[in-house]
């Protein structure tokens, strides 16, 4: 984001430079991180998590590596619902892991989990559902109805879930975050959960995110590798997302407040400017996903776009087979930058 750092946050790494803690993580400091996350847990998101179950990681992506090597079958595939974002498709290969691709369908941009793909992907032989929610990068944020569904076929099968809730601090408007572990026993039990307060509060540099175990046989096979994996949290970074949960929610609304009219004058201007360019405000996240498909602008429009307009953006090829012709654009910046975005896009794309 283009939004700086939470007051409280520059408060807290400016500590910890002044104690000159620039070495490896304290245990104290892992045992204030998880006290920190369990209260935001329950705070924001009604979810009881006691903080034994929450371990320290340098991020999610890392999180989502430890599953696959440590949860699951190594000779099982594993279940992607796309568009995704970019990294679940390329982690898997790293372990030679075939992936599914689950196109998700889409009413008016709206994107739904396809769970009849799904189940069809379990029963051709996948162990794990890489779940995001709020999803990265279509926006949307799930109802607990969703997560339920989907809870039942995983439990069917004797599936796993690794799911990805990076972005909950960011759910715009009337939505709400429901995470996935806790809509049922069944879903804690096949769950392992990846948070962290980086995407909210402009922290991803720093290397911290947390792992919650929602079944405590999970946490303790973690136990037998936890000095490596929580080696790769640095101590800044755990420091900063644990003043971000503690102190940090009256900045995060603010935030919140911003993005939330970024997202709807966004699409006001598009809809003025350039009407051919396919757009749902997100409900979550700070990531706008447009579809590009009746400008014409070839196999690669991300490529297009920047060279005739000097936008850069990710493509959605990147995305899955389900994001060719749209692309991603970040909306957490100020909104002159976003007015100039549409400006530069409708002078030569329009």
């Amino acid at each position: 984001m283009d939004f700086g750092l939470a007051p409280v946050v520059r408060a807290a790494l400016e500590r910890e430079m002044d104690l000159a803690r620039t070495g490896y993580l304290p245990a104290s400091e892992s045992t204030a991180l998880a006290e920190a996350t369990a209260a935001w847990c329950a705070d924001r998101y009604d979810w009881a998590v006691r903080p034994e179950q929450v371990r320290p990681v340098a991020d999610v992506l890392s999180g989502l590596d430890l599953v696959l090597r440590r949860y699951s079958d190594p000779a099982r595939s594993v279940i992607v619902p796309t568009p995704a974002y970019m990294p679940f498709l390329m982690i898997p290969q790293r372990h030679d892991r075939a992936i599914i691709e689950v196109p998700s369908p889409s009413v008016d941009g709206r994107y739904e989990l396809d769970l009849d793909g799904i189940d069809r992907a379990f029963a051709a032989g996948a162990d794990v559902l890489v779940l995001c929610n709020p999803w990265n990068p279509v926006g949307r944020v799930l109802t607990r109805e969703e997560l339920v569904a989907v809870s039942e076929l995983v439990e069917r099968h004797g599936g796993r879930v690794f799911s990805d809730e990076i972005h909950a601090p960011l759910v715009l408007g009337e939505h709400r975050h429901v995470p996935y572990a806790s809509v049922s026993e069944a879903a804690a039990r096949h769950t392992i959960t990846a948070i962290s307060a980086s995407k909210a509060f402009n922290l991803p540099g720093l290397k911290a995110a947390q792992l919650v175990f929602s079944n405590d046989a999970d946490a303790d096979r973690y136990a037998e590798v936890a000095g490596l994996i929580a080696h790769g949290a640095s101590g800044f970074g755990v420091a900063a997302n644990t003043a971000a949960y503690r102190d940090g929610g009256p900045w995060l609304d603010a935030v919140r407040e911003y993005l939330d009219e970024n997202r709807r004058r966004f699409g006001e201007l598009l809809a003025e400017r350039l009407p051919q360019v396919g757009y749902r405000a997100p409900e979550g996240t700070y990531i706008g996903w447009l579809d590009l498909r009746a400008l014409d602008l070839g196999a690669k429009p991300a490529d297009a776009v920047l060279e005739r307009a000097g936008v850069a953006l990710t493509d959605g090829a990147a995305c899955g087979e389900a994001g060719r012709g749209f692309v991603r654009i970040i909306l957490a910046t100020p909104w002159p930058v976003l007015e100039e975005i549409v400006d530069r896009l409708a002078r030569a794309l329009g």
